[in-house]
């Protein structure tokens, strides 16, 4: 179970798509989340990868070895 308190635009953004949809706000949230959680995965564990290459934790490969890699 999980309780969203959302900004007030935002809920009546949700009760309108929801009314126009014939779908319950549930369903339109629960659509929403499932759509959307991969791009904040991605979002938060790139900016976790840039800081780690900043401090010199991760290689990164120059093109000329990326394509060599990829041809082998």
């Amino acid at each position: 179970m999980l309780l969203l308190l959302l900004p007030p635009d935002i809920e009546s953004r949700l009760e309108i798509l929801a009314r126009q949809t014939g779908r319950t706000k549930c369903y339109c949230a629960r659509k929403a989340i499932v759509e959307k959680i991969d791009d904040l995965e991605d979002a938060h564990l790139g900016g976790q990868v840039l800081e780690s290459i900043r401090k010199g934790e991760e290689t990164v490969l120059g093109p000329e070895e990326m394509w060599r890699d990829l041809e082998d």
